[in-house]
């Protein structure tokens, strides 16, 4: 092993890397190769000496050209994930160089500062409750759940019992109020904490996923106890927002706390004409979002925001005698999130807002939804062809020929074709195309050459 610095690896990678970028814009987005195939190229007997790092890494990259899909391609519509600005890219590169454990404010001051004024930025221009503390997560996934055991603490601690010491056996029973909608992060964070999924009380949601207000305020007047509501912004499949603003008042009434799943919803407010679809969310007690889609940095990015800071920290903080306390008004990462150690995820956060301004994200936002409404308009221009979701945000959802196997078939056959990458879905029993645009990169180009792409895949299997 080298120990030159700077080690030649590191310049193999770069070169690697740049390689890759520079023809993104134009590779086939499908992965060529699957499980079999790839293992077949990568595996080897465990050796006793090991190889050249060089080699090591010119094999991972000409592997990886045939078992990976471009997720960060701007013609990728698969899932809402967005790609990653160069600025993002950047920021991540020297946060593992710096290989810093954020855990704890006395391993890394500057990674705290860093988490500290980005926090601060996130409450700003998503304008939440400026007193809110906010988690550094891996995705939305650790965000419910991060924000969901405030929430359990708090409901519970109301009415006199420490879950955190006493946990849940014995426990007052906790009302789990859903939308027929939610996501599955939903169902398995109340899995993590112990709650359950049977328990879960579902809300029935109308033709777009939005969770009814009317069934909701239905449901609360025959519940007694500690209640917890969850409530969405941005659907997985239509981009809807639950009527935020009816549930927080019946939260209120109800002295439920008010959870938002809002992965990619929440950075609607950062914009001026689309912020009114998530109007009423700054009245939640909880936001869960991820960075790592629409503001377009790398994964490990997920954001646990809470409007009662004292809640927060009661679920998540660690202590331990080895451990050096902060004093006074540090910032120890731990106290907000699962983790003890951690990358130090704030940084290409920070580097991001900091490089785009408000304005800027909010351009990226507008732009992105503007991409989406004009790819249902190309496609809907096609006999045959549905779009059966309202477009009020960043997704839209496909249906050809009112046909389930004739749907599928084309979005597998845009799959392989390459042009662009896509996903299906199922939408009220019904197969359904579903394209998600959240890639900072994606132009009107890049849509018209997507939309004629799907449509040239599907007049190929109506004439086969």
């Amino acid at each position: 092993m080298s120990n030159e610095l700077p080690d030649p690896v590191l310049e193999t990678a770069r070169a690697h890397a740049q390689n890759y970028l520079d023809g993104l814009a134009t590779r086939h987005l499908g992965s060529k190769l699957g499980r079999k195939e790839m293992f077949a190229k990568l595996h080897t007997p465990f050796a006793s000496d090991g190889e050249d790092p060089a080699a090591v890494i010119d094999l991972l990259a000409s592997q990886a050209e045939f078992g990976m899909t471009a997720c960060s391609s701007p013609r990728y519509f698969g899932f809402v994930i967005g790609g990653t600005y160069p600025v993002a890219l950047a920021a991540d590169w020297l946060v593992a160089t710096w290989d810093q454990n954020a855990g704890i404010h006395a391993i890394s001051p500057f990674s705290a500062a860093v988490e500290e004024v980005a926090a601060e930025w996130i409450l700003e221009l998503f304008d939440l409750p400026r007193e809110s503390s906010v988690g550094y997560v891996t995705g939305c996934q650790m965000a419910n759940f991060t924000c969901l055991a405030a929430a359990r603490h708090s409901v519970l601690r109301r009415v006199g019992w420490d879950v955190e010491v006493e946990g849940l056996a014995g426990a007052p029973r906790v009302n789990i109020v859903v939308g027929a909608g939610a996501h599955v992060t939903i169902d398995v964070a109340m899995r993590y904490l112990g709650f359950g999924t049977r328990c879960l009380l579902r809300v029935e949601s109308d033709e777009q996923g939005r969770m009814r207000a009317d069934s909701l305020r239905e449901l609360m007047a025959t519940l007694d106890g500690p209640t917890i509501i969850c409530a969405q912004a941005g659907n997985v499949n239509s981009g809807s927002f639950d009527p935020l603003r009816e549930i927080a008042e019946i939260a209120r009434e109800s002295d439920a706390w008010m959870h938002v799943d809002s992965a990619f919803g929440l950075w609607a407010r950062a914009s001026t004409s689309l912020s009114a679809q998530a109007d009423g969310i700054e009245l939640a007690d909880s936001w869960a979002t991820d960075a790592h889609k629409w503001l377009n940095v790398p994964y490990d990015s997920g954001l646990a925001i809470v409007k009662h800071p004292a809640d927060h920290r009661a679920a998540m903080t660690s202590t331990a005698a080895y451990l050096i306390q902060t004093h006074g008004d540090e910032r120890d990462s731990l106290d907000w999130v699962p983790e003890f150690s951690r990358r130090a995820r704030a940084i290409p956060v920070y580097a991001t807002l900091r490089s785009l301004g408000r304005e800027g994200v909010e351009e990226l936002v507008n732009r992105n939804c503007a991409r989406a409404r004009q790819m249902a308009s190309a496609l809907a221009q096609e006999e045959g062809v549905q779009i059966l979701n309202d477009v009020v945000l960043n997704q839209a959802l496909v249906r050809f020929g009112d046909d389930d196997e004739l749907t599928r078939a084309v979005v597998s056959g845009v799959q392989n074709e390459g042009t662009c990458w896509l996903s299906g879905t199922n939408w009220h029993g019904a197969a359904a195309m579903r394209i998600s645009v959240s890639n900072w990169a994606t132009s009107e180009e890049d849509i018209a050459r997507s939309a004629a792409a799907i449509v040239g895949v599907y007049r190929s299997i109506q004439r086969a």
